[in-house]
């Protein structure tokens, strides 16, 4: 070993331990900012490659809006996956029987009322919304606006159906 080389090593070792502090502390400080969230999304693949962030801050705040507005306090999660026309078809005749492409289905995870919550997280699970995003665009050129209100919009009006409402039972009502 040269002269000098040991103090190299030293120093290596000093910038490898200051580097994983400073890892360890940013994984914090996202761990906290987390936990600290009203809604959780969790992303599909096909969400994560499709939509940006910025729409999907916006699809957030608008899961936060619907949850305030029917006075639930309690943190929750839902996820949040986009398909094509062709899936969704497929969804809509498996799951509801109806044979034709629809812009969003919701799968609640509750029953009468009651959500399952997750041991780790203590979040209430509402359960999954399912976006065409391919019927989302069509929609937004044909009522005249952009594809992330669109979007908002079909995230909120499943945010409704994951927290009890029905269509259909609210028609007849």
């Amino acid at each position: 070993m040269k002269k000098g080389d040991a103090e190299k090593i030293i120093n290596l070792f000093k910038i490898a331990i200051w580097t994983g502090v400073l890892v360890y502390s940013a994984c914090s400080l996202i761990h906290s900012f987390r936990e600290k969230e009203k809604v959780r999304l969790i992303l599909s693949d096909s969400a994560k490659s499709e939509l940006s962030l910025s729409l999907l801050k916006k699809i957030k705040s608008c899961c936060k809006a619907a949850l305030e507005e029917e006075g639930i306090t309690e943190k929750a999660e839902v996820s949040l996956t986009t398909v094509t026309n062709g899936e969704i078809k497929e969804l809509n005749a498996e799951y509801r029987g109806k044979n034709y492409v629809t812009d969003v289905l919701s799968f609640p995870m509750s029953e009468e009322d009651e959500f399952d919550v997750d041991p780790e997280t203590g979040r209430v699970i509402l359960g999954d919304i399912v976006i065409s995003a391919e019927r989302a665009r069509e929609q937004a050129r044909e009522y005249g606006h952009s594809f992330e209100r669109e979007m908002c919009f079909l995230s909120t009006h499943s945010m409704f159906h994951l927290l009890g409402y029905d269509n259909e039972i609210s028609a007849e009502e």
